[in-house]
């Protein structure tokens, strides 16, 4: 949370989306396709959605704390958007990434059957140990941590895409940081299980600029050069995504810089 009256940056283009609680439950389908969020059945945590939805990640983090119950796991996500796309200061999108972690992890602790519980405490685990690098977060016990959150929100929503594609990232950056036959016996990484999880994500998924992304990365990291062709294919697919809310604006936004840059390789 933003401390002592601190003010997070802004979505660059507020007024682009005006989610209201009715067209959000029209396209909660659409918009949850990765996570599988339940629709809420609390009148204040649909109202952090909107808030959320339209670009106010401050305001649903907020929102989603006061509510409380499911209310956390908006706030939660709210939280991990601004860090990963909008915040400037490393420290404090780590710091952010933690706080998260910390609040999943109580999250699931009391509600064990919340696979959103353990897919945010994954999500920020994983997002904080490539701010600090992959191969220290391996060696202070993180990486397992991330793996087991992630299997367990599978087996409770086992179409859940987006965590598909953080487990199959998890398989990518062990292999490409510490080796296959490292990452293979200390930390059970596998090249053909993380190509796997990337096609099924992409199956799940398939209209989702953040899915294309993970997807094109994961492939250089495990294929190399050779997939390079189709990394790139991957991301100008992203590029060319109809976004919904504000968070998938700011993933095809990144989809379209990596591609300006001449590539995201």
């Amino acid at each position: 949370m933003a401390k002592n009256g601190n003010r997070w940056a802004r979505f660059p283009h507020v007024g682009t989306y005006s989610h209201t609680p009715a067209s959000l439950k029209k396209q909660w389908a659409r918009l949850h396709a990765g996570d599988r969020e339940p629709v809420p059945k609390d009148p204040s945590v649909w109202d952090a959605w909107v808030l959320f939805h339209n670009g106010d990640f401050q305001g649903a983090t907020e929102a989603g704390l006061c509510a409380g119950g499911d209310g956390i796991t908006v706030a939660n996500k709210a939280t991990c958007m601004h860090a990963t796309h909008l915040e400037p200061k490393e420290a404090t999108r780590l710091a952010l990434y933690m706080e998260v972690a910390q609040r999943a992890e109580a999250q699931a602790s009391a509600f064990p059957d919340n696979a959103n519980a353990w897919y945010f405490q994954a999500y920020a685990l994983g997002r904080y140990s490539q701010g600090i690098s992959v191969a220290k977060a391996l060696a202070e016990g993180l990486g397992s941590k991330v793996r087991r959150a992630l299997e367990m929100t599978i087996k409770l929503s086992p179409q859940h895409a987006d965590a598909h594609i953080a487990l199959a990232a998890f398989h990518a950056e062990v292999i490409d940081k510490v080796g296959a036959l490292i990452g293979g016996l200390t930390y059970g990484a596998r090249k053909d299980t993380g190509l796997s999880l990337y096609r099924t994500a992409l199956a799940l998924n398939p209209h989702s600029a953040f899915t294309l992304i993970e997807y094109a990365n994961g492939l250089v990291m495990l294929e190399g050069d050779k997939e390079a062709d189709q990394a790139t294919a991957l991301y100008r697919q992203a590029a060319h995504c109809q976004p919904l809310d504000a968070t998938e604006h700011l993933e095809v936004e990144m989809a379209k810089a990596e591609l300006s840059d001449d590539g995201p390789l």
